[in-house]
């Protein structure tokens, strides 16, 4: 493959990614503005049902050979989690086991891996 081929393949994967992120971390900023309480009973479904699409939607697009890309959008979900009250301080991962979630990573690899299909 042409070094100009391999250049757009990778400038045409990144720009999902980069607009997903940039819209998760939009989409964030205004649930941060506009919920004062930093209750996870408010916070975590809020963060699923308008952040965490857009970023599962960039993960299909992702290449584990760019570290850049998963650290991207894991950004936008380690700053959703930093908006709880209480798990402002632990380690990522350990937010993640406080609330019983996944990285985006993990939920990637669980999406494709063939034991977990829907059929």
């Amino acid at each position: 493959m042409p070094a100009s081929s391999k250049m757009d393949l990778q400038l045409a994967k990144a720009k999902p990614i980069s607009n997903g992120a940039t819209k998760a971390n939009q989409i964030l900023g205004c649930v941060r503005r506009g919920i004062t309480s930093g209750d996870r009973d408010v916070i975590i479904p809020l963060y699923s049902v308008l952040t965490r699409l857009h970023l599962e939607c960039c993960v299909q697009f992702w290449s584990l050979q760019y570290k850049k890309d998963v650290d991207r959008l894991e950004r936008v979900q380690r700053r959703a989690m930093k908006m709880i009250k209480g798990l402002e301080n632990p380690p990522y991962g350990e937010r993640l086991k406080e609330l019983s979630l996944f990285s985006l990573e993990k939920r990637r690899l669980k999406g494709n891996s063939p034991q977990f299909s829907s059929t």
